[in-house]
């Protein structure tokens, strides 16, 4: 399963664009998607996974399952808040950030932490000198990166 993560506010149409195209290449990749299960980066992830045919499970902050975008296939309500963030990476194989919130630099964090492939699309940069995060330039890079795990 592959983590699409991003902020849940942005109208930015490139991040967004690019979020569906990683959603569509994932799954004709073979994987399931999981994602937050809410608006921006999230919906337009589950967008373009769902148009592809593929699985999109969303782990919401909230505790109602009706909250998940139209795009979600099973919604996990979690009555956790952020905290639910740990989730979605602990489900995932590899994870793919696009674009740059507060709460994706926490699930790129705790997937590093948890030593799982991580790459950044159009994010913030946060490379330290020892432990760089991958970066790339567009969604099939990212997908490459994401899959190879390097």
């Amino acid at each position: 399963m592959l983590a699409i993560v991003g902020p849940g506010d942005t109208d930015d149409a490139t991040v967004l664009g690019a979020a569906a195209e990683v959603g569509r290449l994932a799954v004709l990749a073979g994987h399931h998607i999981v994602t937050g299960g809410l608006g921006g980066v999230m919906a337009a992830a589950a967008r373009g996974a769902h148009e592809a045919g593929g699985r999109v499970v969303g782990v919401l902050p909230g505790a109602d399952p009706a909250a998940a975008n139209e795009w979600v296939d099973e919604a996990v309500a979690t009555g956790l808040g952020q905290a639910r963030n740990a989730m979605v990476v602990e489900l995932a194989d590899a994870v793919v950030g696009v674009g740059g919130s507060w709460g994706t630099l926490s699930e790129i964090a705790i997937a590093r932490r948890l030593g799982k492939p991580v790459v950044w699309l159009y994010g913030w940069d946060v490379s330290g000198p020892a432990d760089p995060v991958p970066r790339a330039s567009t969604p099939e890079e990212a997908m490459i990166i994401a899959v190879s795990g390097r």
